[in-house]
């Protein structure tokens, strides 16, 4: 049997047929028509950032937008989601576009003319919002695809679903949110779509417009945890008579690490366990009854996920009685793998070569980041790609990734990402493109 590259790359030598350069040309300039709105879009959005299950203003832009262009829009999906359905002029099938709308709790260091200025509480304390992960440029170019797509509706060989999905990054504690509640509340029905595709700007390094994708497992399951490690509070002039969860902590950060280096074989995939958070403590003077820890274990393995956990515990727990202390782990399962279905991905290349060029489309590793699109491709195949944002010309050394309060994301990068989104969804419903024939996999 030929390999996954070998065959990908034999399909990537086929031209596309006459219909489809056709259409290339028609998106082509309908995407040119609508930029000088995605890029306005843009620039409010990041200038307005919201937090998770707050994205209020976001929303209503998006379903004010969508509304003008005939859609059947619901609202309010998960708190603030936005779904939408636009009905093709001909039968077939269905296919979903999904954006992420929340910001983070980021103060802004990049100078823009349109930077935030936005300041909220968060978890208690009064914090910046920042667009810092890009869901800015992803909402605004997925409207952009929705102009473009309800301006042919009447050719359009099935019905394409418009998913504007709150809380990406997380609701707020004590929240239900994002993609997996969507799903609940009915994201992905009525009517179920055939395939659902996505993309992310930054990430990685590439320059703007450039498309990154990976059959399989391409962002890592996240899963947090928290610990809570008991000793005996005591003056601290006499360590002897408590149990110092100060040291007992300490000794705990160390020991996880071996999980990673010295228990997983690595082989099987990436792993990850990272402590975020250590606190513990008020006065110079005195050893604490308790520390308390938060961190986050990333896999690509189902049973290796399980196993990290399992591992975690022991290791926390086997510590702190080890010195008398006594250690508490809970975790919580954040996120699934970012698994793109591998028939829909082969199939789909094409599909991204015709946008890009065949230069700017390539073969990506895994990503220990995370995304809950990995909830919608559980349920129906899913390709999720990556956009470069760097700016022509500038050294990789230059790119500050996303989350940093100096995440730069070039626009020049956004008409192939509205072009990608348009392409991958009219490609689909007309059932062209190499391997257009292949069945896409089911879970």
């Amino acid at each position: 049997m030929r390999s996954y590259a070998v065959r990908t790359a034999l399909l990537l030598a086929v031209a596309a047929p006459a219909g489809a350069q056709s259409m290339d040309a028609e998106i082509k300039r309908a995407v040119q028509g609508v930029m000088p709105k995605v890029v306005a879009w843009r620039r409010d959005i990041h200038a307005n950032p919201e937090l998770g299950n707050r994205e209020t203003r976001t929303a209503a832009l998006v379903a004010e937008h969508l509304r003008k262009l005939g859609m059947e829009v619901r609202t309010g999906v998960a708190t603030t989601g936005v779904v939408a359905v636009l009905k093709g002029g001909r039968p077939g099938p269905v296919v979903a576009l999904r954006a992420d709308m929340d910001a983070l709790p980021v103060t802004e260091q990049v100078d823009l003319p349109f930077a935030s200025k936005v300041k909220t509480t968060y978890n208690g304390q009064e914090v910046g919002v920042m667009h810092a992960c890009g869901h800015d440029m992803h909402v605004a170019m997925l409207l952009g695809a929705a102009e473009v797509l309800a301006g042919m509706k009447d050719r359009l060989p099935g019905t394409v679903k418009f998913i504007f999905q709150p809380a990406e990054e997380g609701p707020p504690s004590g929240e239900k949110g994002g993609a997996i509640e969507m799903i609940a509340q009915g994201a992905l029905a009525n009517p179920k779509p055939d395939a659902i595709f996505g993309l992310h700007v930054g990430i990685t390094p590439a320059e703007a417009g450039h498309l990154t994708y990976k059959p399989l497992g391409f962002m890592a399951a996240a899963d947090f945890y928290s610990v809570t490690v008991r000793g005996r509070q005591v003056h601290g002039a006499t360590p002897w008579a408590g149990v110092d969860p100060i040291v007992v902590g300490a000794q705990i950060v160390t020991g996880v690490q071996t999980i990673v280096s010295r228990q997983m074989d690595l082989t099987t995939g990436p792993v990850v366990v990272t402590v975020g958070s250590f606190n513990g403590g008020v006065r110079n003077n005195i050893i604490p009854d308790s520390v308390s820890m938060l961190g986050t274990i990333r896999t690509f393995d189902p049973a290796m996920r399980k196993d990290v956990q399992a591992r975690l515990r022991r290791t926390v727990e086997g510590i702190a009685a080890a010195a008398g202390a006594t250690a508490t782990v809970d975790v919580a399962e954040r996120t699934p793998v970012t698994s793109n279905d591998p028939a829909l991905t082969e199939r789909m290349v094409a599909s991204l070569q015709r946008v890009a060029g065949p230069q700017n489309v390539s073969l990506g590793r895994p990503v220990t980041g995370a995304e809950d699109f990995g909830y919608f491709a559980e349920k129906v195949p899913g390709l999720f790609v990556f956009l470069g944002v760097r700016p022509k010309g500038s050294p990789e050394s230059a790119f500050v990734s996303n989350h940093s309060p100096k995440f730069f994301a070039d626009e020049a990068a956004l008409p192939n990402g509205v072009t990608a989104l348009v392409t991958l969804a009219t490609d689909f419903l007309a059932g062209t493109g190499a391997g257009a024939g292949a069945r896409t996999s089911t879970r």
